[in-house]
């Protein structure tokens, strides 16, 4: 009776600590999730590189920009800008700057829309960081239906090891403001050929798309950004 108590004992202690090691691992996942602030500027046809231009001298030395990139396939005349966000009152502080601009970044001129976003990474993901992975820069946005994005998270965890031994992916992550529920993922390849190249042979090995990942989309949108030559992230 007493071996059968003790025994009982130490599994129930096992499994207490497999419970407490997944709830450690869940809080330092969320612990890690990173905040981006994401700009979408839409400018007037045939400005974008004029635009650019002045970017590159009022955003030089902005504090925690990792990309400027414009598109180049997709939804046309847009500048894509994201920033490693501080903390949600330097972010409102910093929004709320660029509104009262007379020239928002320096380039009212040529605006002709623009969006303001914070998203949040997957806890799993690592941080977006400057450097060199494109230039060619796909970046998908889904919305999802209203209870697709806790199963979403849960697929994609399971299934991007796999897809990231074909290509990597750079960001993965959904919106907290505007309309929600956005996801929006990131995917750097060096040219539109190696792009299709390398979608389709992860489609044929069979470790891409998540399974019944579109069972959870509304809508899907591709864009293809290039760097601007003062990109962190180009």
């Amino acid at each position: 009776m007493s071996h059968n108590v003790n025994g009982y004992l130490a599994t129930l202690g096992t499994v207490a600590g497999s419970v407490n090691q997944n709830r450690w691992d869940r809080q330092r996942e969320t612990n890690l999730a990173e905040p981006y602030d994401v700009t979408i500027i839409t400018v007037r046809p045939g400005t974008h590189p004029q635009a650019l231009a002045v970017l590159g001298q009022t955003l030089r030395e902005a504090a925690g920009l990792l990309a400027c990139w414009y598109s180049e396939i997709g939804m046309l005349n847009q500048i894509l800008l994201i920033y490693k966000a501080p903390n949600s009152a330097a972010t409102l502080e910093g929004r709320r700057a660029v509104l009262n601009s007379r020239s928002p970044f320096g380039i009212g001129e040529f605006v002709t829309a623009m969006t303001m976003d914070t998203y949040i990474s997957f806890e799993f993901m690592a941080p977006l960081r400057p450097g060199v992975f494109g230039p060619c820069y796909e970046v998908r946005t889904y919305m999802l239906k209203p209870d697709g994005l806790a199963p979403t998270v849960e697929l994609w965890r399971k299934a991007v090891p796999g897809r990231s031994t074909v290509s990597p992916v750079l960001a993965a992550m959904t919106s907290v403001t505007g309309a929600v529920t956005r996801f929006l993922h990131i995917w750097p390849y060096k040219t539109p050929d190696e792009r299709m190249r390398l979608r389709d042979k992860a489609v044929a090995d069979g470790v891409w798309p998540p399974p019944g990942g579109p069972g959870h989309l509304i809508s899907q949108q591709a864009d293809i950004y290039l760097p601007a030559a003062f990109s962190p992230m180009r």
